[in-house]
């Protein structure tokens, strides 16, 4: 698919998206809702825990991508390559939060990610509407609200809350590269690409900081497995799938239920239940997002991700 023609496939900003894609969206956020659980309930090294989810991707998605014969479009390949390297680091900076702060806390940050986009787009020269910056003020009074919570509570906690607000910044640039990305080439040859260059770019770490790879109960792979069948094939590849048809500004929107999604299966299966302070920076963090998504002109929200 070709620069131009991927605009046109998008008529509507404001429309709910055909049956299909609304089937995908929903399958998308209980994928993607179980990451968080998930990773809180494992053991398993991050490096090593963020390499087998990802080569496990990039596995189930390769014969599909293989039938698209697309590996000699440069710009997509680079592109993919960027998204890859930056999905590993806004990896590392996710695991790390969801086994620090509360899953709770952490997903709500990390949901910062398109008011991280809006600023990228302003920092090189676009333009961001007057009436979403108040979006972003609410969003991020509720970050100081959750942080100062955690802050109270322990170092711990508010260290994850950190790692959070810097994972949200690199998945807005992930987005980025990925929407790029898929302008030359289908989703399954990107996801492939750039699943398999994040399992990459984490296995030295691994191997040089003499972690285990390989190792682990059979506990440990049974989460593995989880996270790449849930999280990464049904949650991301499904919003990246989306996002060929829906506008970003609804894909966005949908994508906040994760926060919702994530507290109740952390609730269910770790019996974590965040401090009481927490719930309204979660609710101010997911208010300020809506605005900004809503009030971002459609034109700039093609930018944004």
């Amino acid at each position: 698919m070709d620069q131009s023609s991927r605009p046109n496939q998008i008529t509507s900003h404001t429309a709910i998206p055909a049956r299909p894609d609304l089937i995908r969206l929903g399958v998308g956020i209980l994928g993607i809702g179980t990451s968080g659980p998930l990773i809180a309930l494992s053991t398993m090294p991050i490096p090593s825990l963020i390499f087998w989810r990802n080569l496990g991707g990039a596995i189930i998605t390769a014969p599909f991508a293989l039938r698209h014969r697309q590996w000699k479009q440069r710009v997509g390949m680079k592109w993919s390559v960027l998204a890859g390297v930056l999905l590993a680091l806004h990896f590392c900076g996710f695991f790390l939060a969801m086994r620090m702060t509360s899953v709770a806390a952490g997903t709500a940050i990390v949901a910062l990610q398109p008011i991280f986009a809006a600023l990228f787009v302003k920092f090189s020269g676009g333009h961001i509407p007057s009436r979403a910056w108040l979006g972003m003020a609410v969003s991020f009074a509720g970050v100081l609200l959750i942080s100062g919570v955690d802050l109270h509570i322990s170092l711990r906690s508010f260290l994850g809350d950190f790692a959070s607000f810097v994972s949200a910044a690199l998945a807005a640039l992930y987005m980025m590269a990925g929407s790029r990305a898929q302008e030359t080439v289908e989703t399954t040859t990107y996801t492939t690409v750039a699943y398999f260059v994040c399992a990459i770019t984490v296995l030295p770490i691994s191997l040089f900081s003499g972690l285990s790879i390989m190792h682990f109960s059979a506990k440990e792979w049974w989460i593995v497995i989880g996270l790449i069948l849930g999280a990464q094939i049904l949650g991301h590849t499904m919003f990246n799938s989306a996002l060929k048809r829906v506008s970003p500004a609804i894909v966005s929107l949908i994508i906040f239920f994760e926060v919702p999604t994530s507290a109740i299966l952390a609730f269910w299966w770790l019996d974590q239940k965040p401090a009481l302070g927490v719930f309204p920076g979660i609710a101010m963090i997911l208010i300020g997002c809506t605005l900004v998504v809503l009030r971002t002109k459609p034109s700039r929200m093609e930018s944004l991700t």
